[in-house]
């Protein structure tokens, strides 16, 4: 079990990794789409990127269990569950994909939204902040100041 939890808050640094460095890098023809201002389709190519953390994620929970070696399981288990939170998180929540979570009036879930819309603002490859997605600057948290 603390294999997994560990696995699952390793996930962030290794989404902020990959988000900066190969989707806004050398994969950014994937994650273009993903930057336009509208989806044109249900799918776009960024989707791939789901199929890329899927395959080591199901590779790990099979062989972990074929090979009764349960940490690796535990693993796979780890990046499953990052996959569900990141998928609930940046398709449903923030970018409204399917329509489960409009009204939220949650501070923790509207500061991850304030702060991916941040990151839509710059529509280019080299422009960008907040590559995480569950951990963001506590910034993005704070109630405006009334004036």
């Amino acid at each position: 079990m603390l294999t997994t939890i560990g696995t699952f808050l390793l996930m962030e640094g290794v989404t902020w990794c990959t988000h900066k460095f190969v989707m806004h890098g050398f994969l950014w023809y994937l994650h273009e789409d993903h930057h336009q201002p509208k989806y044109q389709n249900l799918f776009e190519k960024n989707d791939l990127f789901f199929v890329i953390f899927a395959l080591p994620s199901s590779l790990f929970i099979y062989f972990g269990l074929e090979q009764q070696i349960y940490y690796l399981a535990a693993i796979g288990f780890g990046i499953l569950l990052y996959g569900i939170a990141y998928f609930l998180v940046h398709d449903v929540l923030i970018h409204q994909r399917f329509k489960w979570f409009k009204h939220t009036k949650n501070r923790y879930l509207l500061g991850l939204r304030k702060a991916h819309k941040i990151h839509h603002k710059k529509l280019g490859k080299h422009e960008g902040e907040c590559f995480g997605m569950l951990f963001v600057p506590f910034k993005y948290f704070k109630k405006p100041k009334l004036t």
